[in-house]
């Protein structure tokens, strides 16, 4: 009898062999880096297109990238969001908050008073730039790197650092991974380490809000490499088919912790561009460019908010550090590729504009970056007195059995006593 063919496994006639292919970033450590392959577009080439247009007229602007803020350092073009200047020093000053934060709250984990921490160096435009752009009741759905939205909202920094080192007066009682914060007074739902999560939570949210007739959209962040989870896609179908009043946006920093975005599809087309087929608007942004990023979310904002449907914001942009305190980049790719990124230093490009039309210095700016870091170190010694990593200092033990139940079940009750019990003989100096 002879071998069947589909068994064999051996080439038919003259067809070749197949070939799996496997992405591979540009450049490893120790590499050159070019990047001349990335088309950077001239700011303000892009028209902009009414708010309630047809989504398919959006689709040309996912393959592309909407700029403001050019390399003479003009804003210029139809997406010019034309803040006045007190806007633009209100945002300059959050970015630059944003990052004093990060600096401080790094040298913290570095000196062993918290666990973990992620930073977002150069994509502090993103966040604040965003939440500028929404509504201060608009719900927002994060992923790790968006806390400047909590900056910006004026969200307390000490309780921000207490939920960092897990103290007796984080606000989350020890529940949450540090920087993992959750402040349902100033919209912010609690972030999740699980990957997309918080993508089709923000359509069902937006759907309830329209539901309830409601006047509060819904938005989300994750990153590229999220995008490649099933998450990302059971809520861009909910959106489409229930036009949920929603701004799902993707961080493109090229890097999910070791891998890079082509792993997620980014050698294909664009993040963006993923909105095309599933009938929505969507909109690629320069992610580094404030302006840029502020023009894009109130556009995808007011389009919700009109019962236009949802949005998919791309913002391409590039985390200038390691993924986390637990990360070292330096072993995965090239130590160039930050400083020679094409797109410059968020902070950078928005200050130099300003300091462009005669609203800003440089001396200026010094001033605020000393006075900024002041606050955030006072913030930090308050902070400390509730407690830091390993020092003891933190809940009642018997608020571990809290917050799930309305009346705690008797079973529970009888645990947290023998709990109780158990640790005051072990140690009967130990009080709650």
């Amino acid at each position: 009898m002879g071998e069947s063919p589909v068994r064999s496994g051996k080439p038919r006639g003259n067809l070749p062999p197949l070939e799996l292919y496997v992405p591979e970033p540009k450049y490893r450590p120790g590499d050159k880096v070019d990047y001349s392959h990335l088309e950077i577009p001239e700011a303000g080439k892009l028209a902009r297109p009414d708010e309630a247009c047809e989504a398919s007229e959006t689709w040309p602007l996912t393959t592309d990238m909407i700029r403001v803020l050019g390399d003479d350092d003009k804003a210029v073009g139809p997406w010019n969001p034309n803040l006045d200047p007190e806007s633009l020093r209100r945002m300059l000053r959050n970015m630059a908050l944003t990052r004093a934060f990060d600096d401080r709250m790094y040298r913290g984990q570095r000196q062993g008073k918290t666990s973990f921490y992620m930073k977002c160096t150069g994509e502090e435009a993103i966040s604040v730039a965003c939440a500028l752009a929404l509504a201060g009741d608009d719900m927002v759905f994060p992923s790790y790197r968006q806390q400047g939205i909590l900056i910006s909202r004026g969200y307390p920094l000490v309780d921000m650092i207490n939920q960092i080192y897990s103290n007796r007066a984080d606000r989350l009682k020890g529940r949450q991974l540090p920087i993992m914060y959750s402040a349902r007074d100033y919209g912010f739902f609690t972030i999740s380490g699980n990957l997309a999560t918080q993508f089709p939570q923000a359509v069902g949210w937006a759907m309830a809000s329209a539901i309830k007739g409601d006047t509060r959209i819904a938005t989300s962040f994750i990153g590229e490499g999220s995008s490649a989870e099933g998450d990302f896609h059971a809520a861009m179908t909910f959106a489409a088919v229930y036009n949920a009043p929603v701004v799902l946006n993707v961080v493109n920093n090229q890097w999910a912790i070791s891998s890079f975005s082509g792993f997620a599809g980014a050698e294909r087309t664009t993040f963006a561009a993923r909105a095309a087929g599933y009938g929505i608007a969507g909109l690629r942004v320069d992610g580094n460019d404030a302006l840029a990023v502020y023009a894009a979310m109130e556009w995808a904002a007011n389009r919700a908010r009109a019962n236009m449907g949802p949005t998919l914001i791309e913002h391409f942009t590039y985390r200038a550090e390691g993924h986390s305190t637990s990360d070292d980049p330096s072993a995965y790719r090239s130590a160039h590729e930050r400083e020679e990124w094409p797109l410059g230093d968020p902070i950078m490009r928005l200050r130099n504009y300003l300091i462009a039309i005669g609203e800003w210095s440089e001396e200026q700016h010094a001033d605020m970056d000393r006075e900024l870091a002041e606050d955030v170190k006072a913030a930090t010694k308050e902070a400390e007195k509730n407690g830091i990593l390993g020092h003891g200092l933190h809940h009642p033990f018997h608020t571990m059995f809290e917050d799930v139940f309305e009346e705690l079940p008797w079973h529970l009750e009888e645990q947290a006593e023998q709990a109780i019990r158990e640790r005051q003989t072990k140690w009967p100096e130990w009080k709650e």
